[in-house]
């Protein structure tokens, strides 16, 4: 029954796959590439996949894009692709990766689309994988909003200098515009396509997906607008939205994991702490992440403090040094809850923060078609105002729960509302 299965499974290939394939028999410029199966990695058949390596040997890596049957009901990015050696060994490797971080990093992300997005459940197990040449250059993502076209750019991979991703209608190489067009109408529905742009200057089509069936607002703005004479206000909004926070005091949490060990170590009271009771409140303060991020389809976090101090941190990861195997135990725990802390926040679509706090912004999250409704907002205070700015926060008396709007005026200066 369950051979039954996965065979049916099997038979199933995964958008990213098909939509390239077509495209490469529409002649265009698409990268040699070799769709794996989750089949022949479970049967170690890996014949098709070692004549395809030999035919590339002038690449000393490749890319290797995750590919799941059922992965074009999640949005873009929510698995990942990564850079291996051009060898079966590097493959097995990377879809090995590409697995454990569905399951880790981006478990939330699953969770939550699954939640409000009516995503499938997946098995993992059944994770297939693409495999093409490495190419060296910038990515560029395209995807036509109303009646123009949309080009994002994303960092170039080996530069020194780094540079955020940006948005423009105008591409640098206006052969973007007329083969993104070009795409658009050979596969006869509205896409999402990725290229790569070469050092030479060559574009190669890396993917394509299908957002037909994505409602971004402005797609269909001219069937949803009323245009009427004038109108009469006292409060003029501009740019505004509102958002359930989350505050997040990751200081106060470690002042509280040392009151603990301190107690631990020096308390007269009886009975004493014990680590099992420190792991209980740090776990308990994760299980509110995930709570949190999944009764909210978007919301905010408002960091008082996100990253803890070196010398807090220190402090916090040395105090029971005198006590080993309850450090290491410690130390563990201590180093899994960033993580944890960083896949809660990457779920947030408003990161009210200091100045050096900001998203880290990639392809997807920067432009890709499920942020056109929703972009990402890094809100921020000045690194020099921090202690007034918090002192106010608490004065205000914002919590976990609340919701706040954020108003930007004309010069761009935001102002958040306790509602």
């Amino acid at each position: 029954m369950r051979e039954d299965i996965r065979n049916r499974m099997e038979s199933l290939i995964p958008e990213k796959a098909r939509l390239l394939d077509r495209l490469r028999q529409g002649s265009f410029t698409v990268p040699e590439f070799i769709y794996v199966p989750a089949l022949d990695f479970e049967r170690e058949n890996f014949e098709a996949l070692e004549h395809f390596l030999r035919d590339h040997q002038e690449s000393y890596k490749v890319i290797v894009r995750s590919g799941h049957p059922f992965e074009q009901y999640y949005k873009g990015g929510t698995f990942d692709s990564l850079e291996t050696y051009a060898d079966v060994g590097g493959i097995v490797y990377a879809r090995k990766r590409i697995i454990k971080s569905a399951g880790t990093a981006h478990r939330l992300s699953v969770l939550r689309q699954q939640r409000f997005k009516a995503a499938p459940d997946i098995d993992l197990d059944e994770m297939g994988v693409i495999v093409m040449p490495f190419i060296y250059g910038t990515s560029v993502m395209a995807k036509q909003l109303g009646d123009h076209w949309e080009f994002g750019y994303c960092r170039y991979r080996d530069s020194n200098v780094e540079s955020d991703p940006y948005i423009t209608s105008t591409p640098h190489n206006l052969r973007l515009l007329e083969i993104s067009e070009e795409i658009q109408k050979f596969l006869g529905f509205h896409c999402e396509i990725e290229y790569i742009v070469s050092e030479d200057g060559d574009i190669f089509v890396v993917q394509a997906k299908d957002i037909s069936e994505i409602d971004t607002l402005e797609m269909k703005e001219e069937e949803r607008t009323l245009k009427l004479d004038g109108v009469r206000r006292i409060r003029k909004r501009r740019n505004y939205r509102e958002r359930p926070i989350f505050v997040m005091d990751n200081i106060q949490l470690y002042l509280n994991i040392i009151s603990m060990c301190e107690d631990m170590v020096w308390g007269k009271d009886s009975p004493k702490p014990t680590l099992e009771d420190i792991i209980r409140m740090i776990e308990a303060y994760e299980a509110e992440f995930e709570s949190f991020a999944l009764r909210h389809e978007r919301f905010g976090v408002l960091g008082l403090s996100i990253q803890v101090p070196e010398d807090l941190f220190q402090i916090t990861n040395h105090y029971l040094d005198d006590s080993p195997d309850l450090q290491k135990q410690l130390t563990k725990i201590l180093h899994n809850n960033l993580y944890k802390r960083d896949y809660f926040i990457a779920e947030a679509d408003t990161l009210i923060a200091k100045d050096k706090i900001r998203f880290n912004l990639g392809t997807h999250n920067s432009y890709g078609i499920d942020t056109v409704r929703n972009p990402l907002w890094s809100v921020y205070w000045y690194v020099k105002r921090h202690e007034e700015v918090v002192r106010e926060i608490k004065r205000i008396g914002f919590t976990t729960g609340d919701s706040v709007g954020i108003d930007i005026d004309t010069d761009g200066k935001p102002t958040v509302y306790r509602l």
